[in-house]
């Protein structure tokens, strides 16, 4: 059909998606996706839904027991434990899980099996008694595997084992949400089986609780009353160490303070008190002896004034008042009877006598002052003496006292220890008298009414979903892996060339209208052979699909060719088997019934195929023709019933020179002269990919088209091939899709789909 520059598709599986998409865009591709990929997703699906009928159909009916179990450390305690530093602190989550754990462990199904016989049901004894489990079992008893080594398992062992299995493949434990209580589901063939295992695993569970506390305390207890005898020793022996200790060195406690320090601190005292007097008695001699110094003091000077008064002695004190008196009678007698009189004369013996008197009393007082200072200074000084001895003492007291602390310390940590272990013991003694646990069932399991497994809507719901995600996933993932040629957008971006031609897949060839043989004989005239062949479709079904599209790249070529005098037209392809003889053919053959001259050429010198179907018994060809063997005319074959002219290739073995020989000047001397007398050259050339000739071919032909299979050559591939051949991109008229499932390619082409729909074509009278 013919074809136009179509602008790129809002959907592409094969190249990159744009950074932004509309909703238009994004329902486009998923429709196309679900187009392409449906069938595929479906059948996944159905299969999903069938295994999920047949695991309905095949499973036998199993019911739910459930009972709830509380995890509770707020129950009132007959003995109050020993308050946490940190209060009273709630449950953690991890606590919560690690309870479940114990719920599923091996000890407590153990325990359960042994009270119920489990070991000896059959619903546990052969668990895989369904069909699946059946199949599976010759399965795997089919696999190698290698014996474990030592004696062979008891019978009872492997019948525990099993029931084991089966057991933990019905358990179910959880949280429920974020509370402190445990769901327990088991799920057995026996209703009534199943809420009594149920039952049974909680009440497994709180007797474990409670044997495994009392397992504990018994050990501890057994611990501290070893530890107990121990530390009793250590303290008994650190005590008597303690008082040991005290007796040798002397150190005697008064109240909590050394005997020792206390004579120090009395001694000091004193030794303060003595040194007060010792300098009071110094100052009183001092004094006298002052006074005494002088020669013969005035006892009524200030001086002696002040001495008597301090000295508080009443001897002084009268001599001094008479001494005093008499002064005074003294100055009233000289001035009445004059310095010279008796009486006068006498009054002042008498004083000096007085003055005398006293002297010898101050001296008397010196001495007794000078006695009882030497006194209290031998006072001082003893007990200056006994304090430096004390003192003395004291420092090998405080070193044997520095070690004392050190025994005691260790000897009231002992008790300390001693008397706190023995807290810590007679508290176990009480908790393992009086154990309790912290769970307890707050729900117990009844007789389920209805059967848990298997939910068939559960089951069909699952089965559906899984079956649409892998029938999405598979679809996908061929989505990605399929790197063929689908689109002509794929064509125009990736190839960089004009998609001019869709023909499509044509499985059933009609029978031709008629079969020429070869006649022989030189110069003789020698028409091409028809069969049944897919060749002369275009000229045989002129109203097709095929033959409309064959004169759609014959317009692209007039179009390419304009004001040329002949053009010459090679078809090629990537990889073999890709349909351009079949293409060069019928474009060839529609050219001719239109009414133009045109020599169809075979150059695919390796592989001539071409020649084996039109020309089987030539035996000259185009190289004849090139290099003088034989004239144009010679070579010549053709087609009554079209009318055009086929030059072969006259050579049945592969030519490993063949890019030469096509590269050659004899052969551009050829396709000059049939350039002379044809209106078009189609050449057929060799694929791209595997071999150069089509590269060396540039210098022969005008223009190319590529032909590519549809759904079968990678776009990686026809991209590199094209990339190679520089000359042939260059010149590249376009490419032809070939071998195009017409209703397939519409689901690719999501968005031009409807311009290749049959209604399209079918009010013009064209066919398939």
């Amino acid at each position: 059909m013919l074809q136009a520059y179509r602008p790129p598709l809002a959907y592409e599986p094969y190249s990159p998606a744009p950074s932004a998409a509309s909703a238009a865009d994004v329902y486009s591709a998923t429709k196309g996706f679900l187009r392409r990929r449906g069938r595929v997703i479906a059948v996944v699906t159905a299969f999903a839904v069938v295994a999920g009928c047949l695991y309905i159909s095949l499973a036998p009916p199993k019911y739910s027991g459930q009972a709830v179990l509380l995890i509770d450390t707020h129950k009132n305690q007959v003995f109050e434990p020993q308050q946490s530093p940190l209060g009273d602190l709630p449950i953690d989550s991890a606590t919560v899980d690690t309870q479940i754990e114990v719920l599923k462990s091996e000890r407590i199904a153990l325990a359960v099996i042994q009270k119920l016989h489990l070991d000896l049901d059959p619903e546990f004894n052969s668990p895989s008694s369904g069909a699946v489990w059946f199949i599976l079992g010759h399965i795997l008893a089919l696999l190698p595997s290698e014996a474990p080594k030592g004696p062979a398992p008891s019978a009872d062992f492997k019948r525990t084992r099993v029931a084991l299995a089966a057991f933990e493949g019905d358990l179910s434990v959880k949280r429920t949400g974020l509370t402190y209580t445990i769901e327990i589901d088991f799920r057995s063939r026996d209703p009534e089986r199943a809420a009594e295992i149920a039952n049974a695993i909680a009440n497994a569970y709180v007797a474990d609780t409670l044997a495994a506390k009392f397992d504990d305390t018994q050990r501890a207890a057994d611990w501290l009353q070893e530890r107990l005898k121990g530390l009793r020793d250590e303290a008994s022996n650190a005590e008597r160490a303690v008082v040991e200790f005290r007796a040798k060195n002397n150190l005697v406690d008064t109240g909590g303070e050394l005997l020792n320090e206390q004579q120090i601190t009395s001694l000091d005292k004193t030794l303060v008190d003595d040194r007060a007097q010792t300098a009071e008695a110094k100052a009183r001699l001092d004094r006298v002896q002052h006074i005494l110094s002088q020669q013969d003091p005035d006892p009524a000077g200030s001086e002696a004034a002040t001495v008597t008064d301090s000295l508080h002695d009443d001897v002084i004190t009268k001599l001094r008042q008479q001494y005093l008196e008499y002064g005074a009678r003294l100055t009233d007698w000289t001035a009445r009877y004059g310095a010279q009189h008796l009486a006068v004369v006498n009054i002042r013996n008498q004083m000096q006598l007085l003055r005398n008197a006293i002297n010898d009393e101050l001296r008397r007082i010196g001495e007794t002052y000078k006695s009882e200072f030497e006194i209290a200074k031998a006072r001082e000084d003893s007990v200056q003496k006994s304090l430096d001895e004390l003192v003395a003492t004291s420092h090998t007291a405080d070193q044997a006292q520095v070690m004392l602390h050190g025994l005691e310390s260790s000897a009231e940590t002992y008790r300390s220890l001693y008397d706190s272990f023995l807290q810590h013991y007679t508290e176990s003694t009480q908790q393992a008298s009086f154990p309790v646990t912290n769970a307890r069932l707050i729900t117990e399991a009844t007789r389920p009414l209805r059967r848990s497994s298997p939910n068939a809507l559960l089951v069909l719901a699952l089965s559906l979903i899984g079956g649409l995600g892998a029938g999405g996933a598979i679809a996908a993932l061929r989505e990605i892996s399929d790197r063929a040629v689908r689109t002509t957008a794929q064509v125009e971006d990736r190839l960089q060339a004009e998609c001019i031609g869709v023909l499509p897949v044509t499985r059933n060839a009609e029978e031709s209208r008629f079969l020429a043989y070869d006649l022989g004989g030189e110069g003789e005239a020698r028409n091409v052979q028809r069969d049944p062949n897919l060749l002369w479709r275009a000229g045989d079904t002129p109203l097709s699909r095929f033959a409309e599209t064959i004169r759609a790249v014959k317009v692209a070529a007039d179009l390419n060719g304009v004001g040329k005098r002949c053009k010459v037209i090679g078809v090629t392809s990537a990889l073999p088997n890709e349909g351009k003889s079949t293409v060069a053919l019928a474009l060839a053959q529609t050219i001719a019934l239109g009414g133009g001259r045109v020599a169809l050429v075979d150059c695919d010198l390796r592989n001539s195929h071409l020649s084996n179907l039109l020309a089987p018994t030539a035996d000259r060809g185009v190289l004849d023709a090139a290099f003088g063997r034989a004239g144009v005319g010679e070579v010549l074959w053709s087609d009554p019933a079209s009318n055009f002219a086929f030059v072969p290739a006259g050579t049945s073995d592969p030519l490993p020179q063949s890019s030469e020989l096509l590269g050659c000047e004899e052969m551009r001397g050829l396709f000059e002269a049939l350039r002379g007398d044809y209106d078009y050259v189609v050449v057929d050339l060799a694929p791209l990919a595997p071999v150069v000739d089509a590269r060396v071919a540039t210098r022969l032909v005008d223009t190319f088209i590529m032909v590519v299979e549809w759904g079968r050559t990678s776009l990686d591939v026809a991209e590199h091939a094209l990339e190679r051949a520089r000359g042939v991109h260059d010149n590249l008229l376009g490419v032809v899709l070939n071998k195009v499932d017409m209703k397939a390619f519409g689901r690719y082409e999501t968005v031009h789909g409807g311009y290749y729909d049959d209604r399209v074509v079918a009010r013009y009278g064209y066919t398939a």
